[in-house]
């Protein structure tokens, strides 16, 4: 089907803004795959071409990319003669919109990134898929597409084989991941219905789950879009661009998205200290 989107929306923005991993360049579009699902999209003539049923765009996809929440309004909260940078990096960042994705997914993938790149991050992800999930579609390259395991398909692999999925010293913090889940000590459903303190407070008692991974789990598992989670190039931002304090109560509860604007722009353009 084929739809035209009037907000922000820039696939390539979106692949590259860090917050999912199994959202690649393929072919003349982007392969995306979210839980069970997989969706081949593809810009042509200023419209987005989606592999999918209407009902399936509609039940599922539709609330995937967010397409009920106005980018363009949240970008309007920045003023640029108060925090020009800010207001640089959303021009910039234009087409970024938060993935609605899946907790369970979202908290193993955050588990893996730890002290790894993305490129990294991926090819871990697609090994356990390809060995704990099951095969739904073949994308545009002729290269099968797994499912990612549910917490049962994940809690039957061994802490061994794990490690041989490239995991490192995160493989027995998946493997606990996956048993907590599983066994209802994490019940992540059930935590939708709590707030974001309280989340953070359940997500911190996991095995291997610090406030980074915690504060990534909020953002882009739960959604909820005042998190912001601060790595390397976030806490230099802020160390070299708001040495006063960022305007976290000016953007709430919106910080999460500045979050994505001030990621994107620092890590593709580095932080100048002038």
């Amino acid at each position: 089907m084929r739809i035209t989107i009037h907000d922000d929306f820039d696939l390539e923005k979106i692949a590259d803004s860090g917050q999912c991993f199994r959202f690649n360049k393929c072919g003349d579009g982007y392969s995306v795959v979210a839980e069970d699902r997989y969706v081949f999209v593809k810009e042509i003539d200023n419209a987005y071409e989606f592999s999918c049923t209407e009902e399936e765009f509609e039940s599922f996809w539709k609330n995937y990319f967010d397409l009920d929440t106005s980018y363009k309004n949240i970008r309007g909260l920045i003023n640029k003669s108060e925090d020009e940078y800010l207001y640089n990096a959303s021009e910039y960042g234009q087409g970024i919109r938060i993935l609605r994705q899946d907790p369970w997914e979202m908290l193993i993938s955050f588990i893996i990134s730890q002290r790894k790149n993305i490129p990294a991050i991926k090819a871990s992800i697609e090994k356990i898929c390809a060995i704990a999930g099951h095969k739904i579609a073949v994308d545009p390259e002729g290269n099968d597409v797994h499912s990612f395991p549910t917490p049962e398909e994940l809690s039957k692999l061994t802490v061994e084989q794990l490690s041989a999925c490239s995991l490192g010293y995160r493989d027995k913090y998946v493997h606990q991941a996956a048993l907590d889940v599983v066994s209802g000590a994490a019940d992540l459903d059930s935590w939708k219905e709590i707030d974001d303190d309280a989340l953070m407070q359940k997500l911190l008692v996991l095995y291997g789950v610090g406030v980074k991974v915690a504060n990534c789990e909020i953002l882009f598992g739960y959604h909820r879009l005042d998190a912001f989670p601060k790595d390397v190039w976030i806490n230099k931002v802020l160390d070299v661009k708001y040495p006063n304090g960022f305007l976290f109560d000016k953007y709430k509860p919106y910080n999460g998205v500045m979050q994505q604007y001030l990621f994107f722009y620092s890590r593709s353009n580095g932080v100048e200290t002038k």
